[in-house]
């Protein structure tokens, strides 16, 4: 039996526009995040929406909440839907990492899948380890809801893992595929594995959109 998943990744957050790398660190979304989910939320009112789930940092729940208010649900939320954790890096500018950090960067920047960043306040994950976590989530949800239609707000490293399953491209290729802050992502589930069905969407954050949101 067939889940349809709505792969959605959280609005923009204060961090996000000046390239501050998150992970786990809890950001709320900026006024421009704010607007995108209330446009999100918009977009898909008129679709059939069975559950609503997100991961439990703050931006991602108030993404998700606006899709869920459009369909009186609640907002379920789950820990393993979390961005990648990525340890010392957290807090820090990208181009600072490359400075402060360059060996770490460059097995990063050169996809080593195993490589594990220092830790900071808490441990790194290496990339293989969040992806197993973060399909096992999405996966786990599909198949709780199976047969029906769910949407699952996460994050950019999540959207990756499940295109990357989805359409068999290995972990340690470049990614060539852009993840956009709240955009819609459609999904099928059957069998154990993910089906892309379209990437990408955004048109309800075009600039007329966003400036009927009030």
């Amino acid at each position: 039996m067939s889940t349809t998943i709505i792969l959605i990744r959280h609005g923009e957050t204060a961090w996000n526009a000046v390239r501050r790398l998150q992970g786990h660190t809890d950001i709320a979304l900026n006024e421009t995040g704010q607007r995108q989910a209330a446009a999100l939320g918009q977009a898909l009112a008129g679709e059939r929406i069975d559950a609503v789930v997100a991961s439990d940092l703050q931006r991602a729940m108030q993404t998700a909440e606006a899709v869920a208010a459009h369909h009186g649900l609640a907002v379920q939320t789950d820990a393993q839907l979390r961005e990648r954790c990525y340890g010392v890096f957290e807090g820090m500018l990208y181009a600072d990492i490359a400075q402060a950090y360059p060996q770490e960067y460059a097995l990063w920047q050169a996809r080593d899948i195993d490589a594990v960043m220092p830790a900071g306040l808490r441990e790194a994950e290496s990339f293989r380890r969040f992806y197993g976590r973060s399909i096992d989530a999405v996966a786990r949800w599909a198949e709780r809801h199976a047969g029906r239609t769910i949407a699952v707000v996460a994050h950019g490293g999540v959207l990756e893992c499940a295109y990357r399953q989805a359409v068999g491209m290995s972990l340690d290729s470049p990614r060539d595929f852009q993840v956009k802050n709240a955009s819609v992502n459609r999904f099928t589930f059957a069998d154990g594995k993910l089906a892309l069905a379209s990437w990408g969407e955004v048109r309800h954050l075009s600039l007329h959109a966003l400036d009927e949101i009030t």
